[in-house]
């Protein structure tokens, strides 16, 4: 029995942003009459768009991954078939990573989700697991979840989320409502 997803609204209250991309130029307009929303403990989203590239193995073209990304909200990333789904943020330069963040909504149906979230070293090697965990998912009850984890690591290269999103049955689409980096 498949899960009938609707389409999540998310808020995170910082500037409109439109993103364009050209052979050339990664570029964002962003409105400036909106306050900006930082990050606690003293860090700062990183903006994904414009400092790594994104591979994911499928992706349903009314949730694009960019979306996941936004700091505008949106409808966030969904996959096109069901399955083992794995998302991977490549880096254009080395950098230090000091807090991940990701959200997982589901409104409509059960289901058992485990997600994994590794980081690949700049001087090579294997991934390195930084967490793996498993959630509940109910629509009676748990709808969302909210994981934000303090890390420190150094000279990291890449950013890879595997994601199952339904250890029992496996008839759900893995989702992801947001993914932040500071």
């Amino acid at each position: 029995m498949g899960c009938a997803l609707e389409q999540p609204t998310l808020t995170f209250g910082s500037p409109a942003s439109c993103f364009r991309e050209n052979s050339n130029v990664r570029k964002r307009i962003v409105s400036s009459d909106q306050a900006i929303v930082r990050p606690g403990s003293g860090s700062h989203w990183m903006d994904l768009g414009q400092i790594a590239t994104v591979e994911v193995t499928s992706e349903d073209p009314n949730f694009p991954i960019e979306s996941a990304f936004s700091t505008n909200g949106g409808p966030g990333w969904r996959a096109s078939q069901k399955g083992e789904q794995q998302i991977r943020l490549i880096f254009d330069q080395v950098l230090a990573v000091r807090r991940i963040q990701l959200q997982f909504l589901e409104p409509t149906c059960d289901r058992l989700q485990e997600f994994t979230v590794r980081w690949l070293a700049a001087n090579g090697g294997q991934p390195r697991e930084i967490v793996r965990q498993q959630w509940n998912f109910s629509p009676a009850g748990s709808t969302s979840e909210l994981e934000d984890y303090e890390v420190n690591l150094e000279g990291v290269s890449a950013l890879e989320l595997v994601i199952r999103p339904d250890l029992t049955n496996n008839e759900a689409m893995a989702t992801l409502a947001a993914w932040r980096v500071a």
